[in-house]
């Protein structure tokens, strides 16, 4: 039985990028592993968590918009909710299930230490309120903030489906919203005082931008070497920025009398630094001139695995999160080389394992659907895993 779903219309390279976001965002979470000083954020101004927002806001307006004029827009909105139910449920129960694990291992190794880092600590304090707090979004322990952003980013399409009908009109609405942020520092309320870690009304810029690739890919100059040498030199400057400057922060006096540096390298992750946001628009318009949507490579086995987790992101995400927590309790027991390769190699295996049996389970008793025509910027099928 093939797990993996390979459609002549399907385009593999958002699955392979997307399967790879999840694989750095799981190194990325664990404190001393190796693997994590070679992904995205040690060589460019973004990381894998714009990579995840970008591709699922190009899945959601593949799968909904273009069904938008078949089904209407009540049914089509009803749809793009009910997927953001599953994504909060699936988000309380990471929630739970995370909460019990650092909490025991904090209990059980005597590492109070975990749940000041995680901001778990609360629990203590004021646990019915933390629980409810919880549940309305407004208490986001570390690492789990992802999934509440996705959820709002889905509410917020659903809101806004009737403007695909005027694209350009629903890219400015969204472009105002992420200046007023730039702006203001407006953010949703969180439990604490703090405002989100990503706040939404900035981070849906990214995401509209992701779904008018789908549904209205913009038409294309003839000469395209102008947006490559842009793109290239914002790659570039981003390299330069995080491997020359940011490892050595007694630079940063030199460039801080620049008003351009300055403003490159004193990034902010939650409004989504417009720095951040040009790195990873530039990185994808080169991902598309550079690989080709008919790349062999794509089908083959090497590239399997990563196409694989990225068309089961969800479970993969949340057994990611699970699998890094117990990563690190490794790492801290012994981070030479062996214990290197235990975590990273179970941890691939792991969550491959999720994704396998997360499609054994969608495809099984199923006939196989047939393929579908798309007219978008980075073509892939009718019907993808938006999670």
């Amino acid at each position: 039985m093939n797990l993996i779903r390979r459609s002549a219309a399907r385009d593999l390279r958002v699955d392979f990028f997307r399967g790879l976001a999840l694989w750095w965002i799981y190194t990325d979470h664990i404190p001393g592993d190796v693997l994590g000083d070679i992904s995205l954020r040690n060589v460019a101004m973004c990381d894998a968590t714009e990579v995840f927002v970008l591709l699922a806001g190009y899945g959601a307006g593949l799968s909904y918009g273009m069904a938008l004029g078949r089904n209407g827009m009540i049914s089509t909105a009803a749809d793009v909710l009910r997927r953001a139910w599953t994504l909060y449920i699936a988000h309380i129960f990471l929630f739970v299930l995370f909460t019990a694990q650092v909490t025991y291992s904090a209990t059980a190794l005597n590492r109070l230490n975990y749940l000041e880092e995680t901001r778990l600590d609360v629990l203590g304090d004021d646990p019915y309120r933390s629980i409810l707090e919880a549940v309305l979004l407004r208490f986001q322990p570390s690492l789990l903030n992802i999934l509440p952003l996705y959820v709002v980013l889905l509410v917020f399409f659903a809101a806004v489906l009737w403007m695909l009908r005027w694209p350009r009109v629903l890219l400015a609405v969204s472009f105002s919203v992420y200046l007023l942020v730039r702006f203001t520092s407006l953010n949703f309320s969180a439990w604490g005082g703090d405002g989100w870690f990503f706040d939404p009304l900035a981070w849906q810029f990214l995401f509209i931008i992701g779904v008018l690739l789908a549904c209205a890919p913009p038409r294309l100059p003839s000469r395209q070497w102008p947006l490559d040498g842009g793109a290239l030199a914002v790659v570039v400057l981003g390299v330069i920025v995080t491997l020359g400057i940011e490892p050595h922060p007694h630079r940063l006096d030199w460039f801080s009398a620049s008003v351009v540096f300055h403003y490159l390298v004193v990034e902010d992750k939650t409004g989504l630094y417009p720095f951040r946001l040009a790195s990873i628009l530039a990185l994808t318009w080169l991902c598309v001139r550079l690989i080709r949507f008919d790349q062999p490579w794509l089908r083959s086995r090497w590239a399997a695995p990563l196409i694989l987790l990225g068309q089961n992101s969800l479970p993969v995400f949340c057994s990611g999160i699970v699998f890094g927590f117990i990563a690190r309790l490794g790492l801290e027991y012994d981070d030479r080389v062996f214990m290197q390769v235990a975590i990273n190699l179970s941890g691939a295996i792991g969550m491959a394992g999720v994704a396998a049996l997360a499609a054994w389970y969608r495809i099984k008793g199923r006939p196989n659907p047939a393929p579908a025509r798309s007219s978008a910027l980075l073509p892939v099928s009718a019907q993808p895993d938006t999670g």
